[in-house]
């Protein structure tokens, strides 16, 4: 596995490039100046302009979305250069992230004392009186979800977080409530004198606060409806969740774009290298290049190229834009055999498609016959290392990530239908007599790991031509896994130089994400498995997770089990191992063996993930694990070829001595 890292770039040299970087270019097209601390801030929440976060009193009414609600956000945050967010990119929505934290700045809060719901207790958000309360209106469904204050932050700057157990629907509207807030003495926390004020009796329409008091009053007869009264009320407020067309649709639109042009032909490849005999599993080795639409705003599509947009709102190809998309191929012994089945693969964390010719990936093709092929994430790959670095100096230059993600799916269907429609036609994918070494018409599948388990699943989503798919130490939604991975800090001392509010960085981290749902899978889980979108087939996924990974937080593939569907494999650890009171809350289990998606949590000993938004510091990282143990192999290769995921470790948990 390849460790995050700024491989070339030192901590040190990164700073210095996104200060380069920044202070070459100028403001994004239409970044407005800096607009004054009171326009267009929520005065709900004085901790800092943008919270509570999410939140509709940053929305405006727009009968042309699905939501009817469009982003409208005008004060957004500066970095240290002085460099404002510009909010265009994020006003394009309809609503917020379906996994949004919800953000806001509590005072003197004593989650303990004040009964909150910890990430080890999930089930007491949903009791009665929980003093975070999170309601769907329309359903009137209370949501389950987890309250953490930030462990990396000052006493001054924590922010309130509470992130959902299971993803917002899509479109839904939702109210919050925090309520009976205690100090660490046990005594309720009183709201801010903004909040009492909208509480009391109507307001004048001279009044600042008589647009606020009008907009709140919708807010609290909902949370009435549930229950929640004014009594102890501390903050309340409402948001609205992006629409499925609003999140994937300019991804939908490129890839029924690009496959209408293609027709059921291969797209146009070309080999450049063979290498035979490479090793006692792969037979051959194949490189070159698949040609792809590319609907970026540069020519090939360079890193820190965006879409282009048509007149129609709409991502649309510059005349003769085309993405070269590199390709590598392991082809296995057994292929001369028997042909062999045809997977995608995906790579880690900004890495590259050389990936797949990692040991574990080579013992995968020739255990179990499977040719794979592999090409970048671009976007986060290691040619984007210097703009993903920018991006965190400034955050209005992150589009540039999201949309070579999204133009990195599209890359990934091309080399899929050159690996079904045309390598088996080309004499370097035939043994000698000819004979093709990927079985012709044999189902296409995907396998990743980490950063490929967490893209595969956006893949997955939007694949016309997957239907099982397995994520390797997976999970989803970039705002939860950065603060709680070993990798990141030191890609954190870019935004400490660049945001060193705390505070302004977890804002930062939720505006990300809103952006960051189009290129992951926390933007397409609803759809991953059982609610395909229009023109795509339904589709399974087995997630093999390592217990007490230190690169991809296990609690946020928890979550992205519960939003797909998924099932856990059971007993699913040793009794002890997991902290909480009810280990993996609300995810159905199965035995022996099951068919739909599933989750198996494989441990190799390594100690429980602390319960703070921070990393694992302590034991050996088992991260790599379950892809380097042959029973999680055959695992894997049970479920791409049947569509079963089945039992591996004997009616017990899975466990790996390392």
């Amino acid at each position: 596995m390849r460790v995050l890292s700024l491989r070339a770039l030192s901590a040190g040299a990164a700073l210095v490039l996104s200060a380069a970087l920044l202070a070459a270019a100028p403001a994004s097209a239409g970044a407005a100046p800096a607009a004054p601390a009171s326009d267009g801030c929520d005065p709900i929440d004085p901790a800092s302009c943008l919270l509570p976060f999410p939140s509709d009193w940053y929305t405006e009414p727009d009968p042309r979305t699905a939501t009817g609600l469009r982003i409208d956000m005008r004060t957004t945050l500066k970095n240290a250069l002085g460099l404002p967010v510009s909010p265009d990119e994020w006003n394009r929505a309809d609503g917020f992230s379906p996994g949004s934290e919800l953000l806001s700045r509590v005072p003197g809060i004593d989650l303990a004392r004040t009964g909150a719901a910890p990430v080890t207790d999930i089930g007491a958000s949903l009791k009665p009186d929980a003093p975070i309360v999170i309601v769907d209106t329309a359903t009137g469904q209370r949501w389950p979800y987890w309250a953490e204050l930030d462990a990396n932050a000052p006493d001054d700057r924590k922010a309130l977080i509470v992130r959902p157990a299971k993803n917002f629907v899509e479109g839904h509207h939702y109210a919050v409530a925090l309520r009976n807030l205690r100090d660490a003495s046990g005594n309720l926390i009183k709201p801010n004198a903004a909040f009492a004020k909208i509480l009391g009796p109507a307001l004048p329409s001279t009044d600042p606060l008589h647009a606020r008091q009008k907009a709140e009053k919708q807010v609290l007869a909902d949370l009435a409806e549930r229950g929640v009264t004014r009594d102890g009320l501390y903050l309340a407020w409402d948001f609205t969740v992006a629409s499925a067309r609003s999140i994937a649709g300019p991804m939908l639109h490129i890839r029924d774009d690009a496959l209408r042009k293609l027709g059921d032909r291969s797209p146009s490849f070309l080999v450049t290298q063979v290498t035979n005999d490479v090793d006692d599993k792969i037979a051959r080795e194949v490189k070159g290049v698949v040609w792809a639409p590319s609907y970026l705003d540069q020519y090939g599509g360079l890193p820190g190229s965006a879409f282009h947009y048509g007149a129609d709102g709409l991502p649309s190809q510059l005349p003769g834009n085309s993405q070269a998309v590199p390709f590598q191929c392991e082809i296995p012994k057994a292929a001369f055999g028997k042909p062999a089945n045809p997977a995608l693969y995906g790579h880690g964390l900004l890495g590259s498609e050389s990936e797949v010719d990692a040991g574990n990936v080579k013992a995968m093709a020739a255990e179990h016959d499977f040719a794979f092929c592999a090409t970048k994430w671009i976007g986060m790959s290691d040619e984007d290392v210097p703009n993903v670095v920018s991006a965190l100096a400034d955050i209005t230059r992150f589009r540039t990530v999201a949309d070579r993600l999204q133009q990195s799916m599209l890359n990934f269907v091309f080399l899929g239908r050159a690996m079904t429609r045309g390598f088996a036609a080309d004499k370097a994918f035939q043994d000698g007599s000819g004979k093709p070494l990927i079985a012709p018409g044999a189902p296409l599948t995907y396998d990743g790991n980490s950063q490929g388990g967490i893209m595969g699943g956006a893949l997955t989503a939007v694949s016309p031509d997957l239907h099982r798919s397995v994520l390797g130490v997976p999970a989803m939604n970039y705002s939860t896994l950065l603060n709680r991975s070993a990798d990141f800090p030191q890609y954190a001392k870019v935004l400490d130089l660049f945001y060193p509010d705390k505070l302004d960085q977890q804002i930062g981290l939720a505006l990300i994400q809103m952006l960051w749902d189009r290129g992951e899978a926390d933007g397409y889980a609803w759809h991953m498995t059982d609610h395909p979108y229009p023109g795509t087939p339904a589709h399974q996924v087995l997630m093999h997770v390592a217990f007490g990974d230190h690169q991809v937080a296990t609690v946020a593939a928890e979550v992205e089990a519960r939003t797909i569907g998924a099932r856990v494999h059971a007993p699913t650890v040793r009794a002890g191992r997991s902290p909480d009171t009810v280990p993996y809350w609300n995810i159905p289990t199965f035995g022996a063996s099951t068919g739909g998606s599933a989750m198996v949590v494989w441990d190799s000993g390594s100690p429980a993930p602390p319960t703070t938004n921070t990393p694992p510091t302590e034991g050996r990282d088992p991260h790599s694990d379950p892809r380097n143990n042959a029973d999680a192999r055959r695992q894997k290769a049970v479920f791409l070829t049947t569509g079963r995921t089945v039992d591996v470790c004997a009616g017990g948990p899975c466990v790996i001595t390392p």
